[in-house]
């Protein structure tokens, strides 16, 4: 994997997603000149059409980006990939129209438009159909000697078990850190040389996976392999790159203290963060505010009770704060203001209220907390007060998650089904604690895009 801007992106993501760009500038240009040739003009210079290139290939790589063109399924899977395909040019040709409404010059003509579209699609599906074995071959996968042979090792042995894993496990050497979980770990002592060993085994990458912390680390095998290249990492960090989570099973303080991130350099960002968040905010009120005096009509209709409700969540540095959202449950959902778990097909959500949670239309009155600076539209989703006094109490590092705004979408909503227990909390502040840790205004905007998957193919939505 490579890391940009802090988060970690595959190299054959990153391969597909340039040759995409360059098919879409392309199929672009091909647009235009395919038309001007029919209508018997000069084709000019194409420096000229170079904005409405870009405004073209933005428009259909960032619906791309949004329904998931990128993720480990549209890699291995031709079909699959392009479907995805199909729907976000769908979407990015809508989006290209509100572009043309707003900056006419980077306008295209309606045929050169059909004519880009379809060559760009063309050309974008057949190189994922001739280079699919490829991209998701051995040849983009990292080779990884892991020390050690407990069940950490076994983790990174079923990680590297996954579809679109970005490593490959070419060996296991037992430290005497405990009972062997693996098979065919090779005892530390029956190696004489550890850098030729990894040449021999094809490593470039060494991970440290001993069960007890407190025994003594092997500096001088660790020395030796970094003053060879060999990139070497200990499990957490590893863990972090390969799952987009901060792993709470091997997490201790002193890896959040001298590990990379909670950057306090975040001024600029923050204020890039808060001028979004104040404009966005203005402009979905002012364009949704139809939708929701609708849907609260239609809320009203359906069962007595007022159509918005106000709860009392747990914000920045655990402040707390009210939100707003639209009635989606009985009024007396919760006897006696006991917070209680949703559930999956809760019976307390109304028939209008499983109809607005899918499509996520009552988080629309949280834009105005987003507005007063409550919330943000990218974090940790904010919880009860109630839930949280809990989760603290059972959950280490719970109250870290608490450094960054609440927000509307974010990490841990676009990674993990909607969760109603412990156990789904403690999955979910795994990747919460990645976000804060890892925030910049290039994670948000990926967040942000992806928001679209999760509303167009709703997963646990409760």
């Amino acid at each position: 994997m490579i890391r940009l801007f802090k988060h970690y992106v595959p190299y054959a993501v990153l391969l597909l997603g340039t040759m995409d760009l360059v098919l879409l500038l392309a199929g672009a240009e091909a647009g235009w000149t395919l038309r001007l040739w029919q209508v018997g003009l000069a084709r000019g210079s194409v420096v000229d059409r170079i904005p409405n290139m870009i405004a073209f290939a933005a428009a259909l790589q960032g619906a791309m980006v949004a329904v998931g063109v990128y993720g480990a399924q549209a890699l291995h899977s031709v079909r699959f990939a392009t479907a995805r395909i199909i729907v976000a040019t769908a979407f990015g040709i809508l989006l290209l129209s509100l572009v043309f409404f707003a900056f006419p010059p980077v306008a295209f003509w309606r045929s050169s438009l059909l004519y880009a579209t379809g060559l760009a699609l063309t050309a974008m599906i057949g190189a994922r159909a001739a280079l699919r074995d490829w991209l998701g071959g051995p040849r983009f996968r990292r080779g990884v000697l892991v020390l050690g042979a407990g069940p950490r090792a076994a983790r990174i042995q079923e990680l590297a078990r996954r579809p679109g894993a970005g490593f490959t496990v070419v060996g296991f050497v037992g430290m005497n850190d405990g009972p062997s979980a693996v098979e065919g770990a090779v005892n530390r002592a029956a190696i004489e040389s550890l850098p030729r060993h990894l040449e021999r085994v094809g490593a470039s990458e060494v991970v440290l996976a001993l069960e007890e912390r407190r025994n003594a680390l092997p500096l001088a095998d660790l020395l030796r392999v970094k003053t060879t290249g060999v990139e070497v990492n200990d499990f957490s960090t590893f863990l972090e790159r390969e799952t987009g989570r901060v792993d709470l099973d091997s997490l201790n303080p002193s890896w959040l203290i001298f590990s990379d991130g909670f950057s306090a350099g975040r001024r600029l960002s923050g204020m890039a963060k808060r001028l979004f968040d104040i404009t966005v905010s203005v402009m979905i009120l002012a364009l949704t505010w139809p939708v929701i005096a609708a849907t609260a009509i239609a809320v009203k209709l359906e069962s007595r009770g007022p159509a918005f409700y106000r709860q009392r969540r747990v914000g920045l540095y655990g402040e707390t704060f009210e939100v707003i959202k639209l009635r989606s449950m009985r009024t007396d959902a919760e006897v006696g203001g006991k917070a209680v778990w949703a559930q999956k097909d809760d019976p307390r959500v109304t028939r209008v209220g499983r109809f607005i949670r899918k499509v996520r239309i009552d988080e629309l009155p949280q834009a105005w907390s987003v507005l007063k600076g409550e919330m943000s539209f990218v974090g940790p989703r904010p919880e009860r007060p109630q839930f949280v006094a809990d989760l603290e109490a059972r959950l280490p590092y719970y109250a870290e998650r608490h450094v960054v705004k609440p927000g509307i979408t974010g990490w841990a909503q676009i990674n993990y089904p909607y969760g109603a227990s412990i156990e789904d909390a403690r999955e979910k502040l795994e990747y919460d604690l990645y976000y804060a840790k890892n925030y910049t205004p290039f994670l948000d905007l990926l967040i942000l895009l992806q928001t679209a998957r999760v509303i167009l193919w709703p997963e646990g939505a409760r």
